[in-house]
């Protein structure tokens, strides 16, 4: 028995256009709502997001039963952290702040068993085996390990063409507010030069035959994403739905 076929990785390799979700609330309970959504994915953030490993876990194991596919977003590119993040059954990770070629082959050798990589062998006792039930596991996982980079400052850019030359990473992915910031532009992703720098470096992917993704909640930025070539877009973040809701709400009513 083979390690579980990586859907999310199989459908960006297909051309699909994949919309998502970003999970902050960091709980099984709100990401298994968040499941019945429809949403092609959802990303499980443990970057900025209060996650651990065992609430990382408990998030996969409510959201892999539904037709939302699971990313898990780390917070560095740390080889040990990656390793835990695969033993606990994420198949697809979403690594930040890539600013160089040689950075983006470590990622992609931290996911990958030796030959071909670095990641610890350890399986027989973790959840990504199904605790041994996958005898074949490997012998075959380095094969469904989907590779999302995310690129967010100006180095990164300057390395863009180096790390879409490096075969085995599925999708490029950029981050405009870490870029804004990085670019002079704190807090304010919609500058035109931010814009133009984010539309180039999506066609660049694009081009590139990887995956190109982003994440917004203005529907116009998505749009020219899209026509940019974005296929893995995010599209909505479950925190500020939640509270944009019950704002809404409280508005309404109180004080009236």
């Amino acid at each position: 028995m083979p390690a579980p076929a990586n859907r999310l990785k199989h459908r960006l390799a297909a051309g699909e256009t994949l919309y998502g979700c970003w999970l902050g609330m960091a709980d099984p309970y709100a990401a298994e709502m968040a499941a019945t959504c429809g949403f092609d994915w959802l990303l499980i953030d443990g970057e900025h997001a209060p996650n651990d490993l065992r609430s990382t876990m408990a998030q996969l194991a409510v959201i892999e039963p539904s037709s939302s596919l699971p990313v898990v977003r780390l917070r560095d590119d740390d080889p040990a952290r990656i390793k835990q993040a695969l033993d606990a059954g994420a198949q697809s990770l979403l690594i930040p702040m890539i600013e160089s070629a040689d950075q983006a082959r470590r990622a992609l050798a931290a996911t990958r068993y030796p030959p071909q990589g670095i990641r610890g062998v350890g399986s027989s006792l973790a959840r990504a085996s199904r605790f041994s039930a996958v005898p074949d596991y490997l012998a075959t996982a380095n094969a469904q390990i989907c590779l999302l980079l995310q690129i967010e400052s100006r180095a990164g850019l300057a390395a863009l063409d180096e790390i879409l030359a490096i075969s085995g990473i599925d999708c490029v992915f950029i981050g405009p507010a870490d870029l804004a910031a990085d670019m002079g532009h704190l807090g304010n992703a919609a500058h035109p030069e931010v814009r133009a720098a984010v539309m180039d470096a999506l066609a660049r992917i694009a081009a590139s035959g990887k995956a190109a993704g982003v994440l917004s909640t203005e529907d116009d930025f998505l749009a020219d994403c899209k026509a940019a070539g974005a296929r893995f877009v995010g599209v909505g973040i479950d925190v500020l739905a939640y509270v944009d809701a019950l704002r809404a709400r409280a508005r309404q009513f109180v004080g009236r």
